[in-house]
């Protein structure tokens, strides 16, 4: 097709600051994960789909629920107000810890602003 240019589970940006790989990233009102280190104003890769090893707020998630992204803690929480969904709680990650700090997110929609 003449139109296609990618499948859209991971696009190009222009890194807004210097991002770190693995990273959530809220840009404009798209959510990804980075791909890999750059620097502010170089190429970045931005993963939108798939499942990710993410860091989550203070307090329990339970899987299945849908969670979202509080920009201003650079963490995942079940918060809706203000914060962005993007997508769903499947499991604690294999480097959770005892404090089940990190979790396992599929991205995915709903991704969009709570009211």
């Amino acid at each position: 097709m003449k139109t296609y240019v990618q499948a859209g589970d991971a696009i190009d940006i222009t890194a807004p600051a210097a991002l770190t790989a693995g990273q959530g990233l809220l840009l404009g009102d798209i959510f990804g994960v980075v791909a890999a280190d750059a620097a502010s104003g170089a190429p970045a890769v931005l993963y939108t789909e798939g499942v990710f090893t993410l860091r989550k707020a203070t307090g329990t998630i339970n899987a299945g629920v849908r969670v979202f992204w509080d920009d201003t803690a650079k963490r995942v929480t079940t918060t809706a107000t203000s914060n962005r969904c993007i997508g769903w709680h499947v499991g604690l990650a294999a480097n959770a810890g005892a404090d089940n700090t990190d979790i396992l997110v599929k991205l995915g929609q709903p991704n969009a602003l709570a009211a």
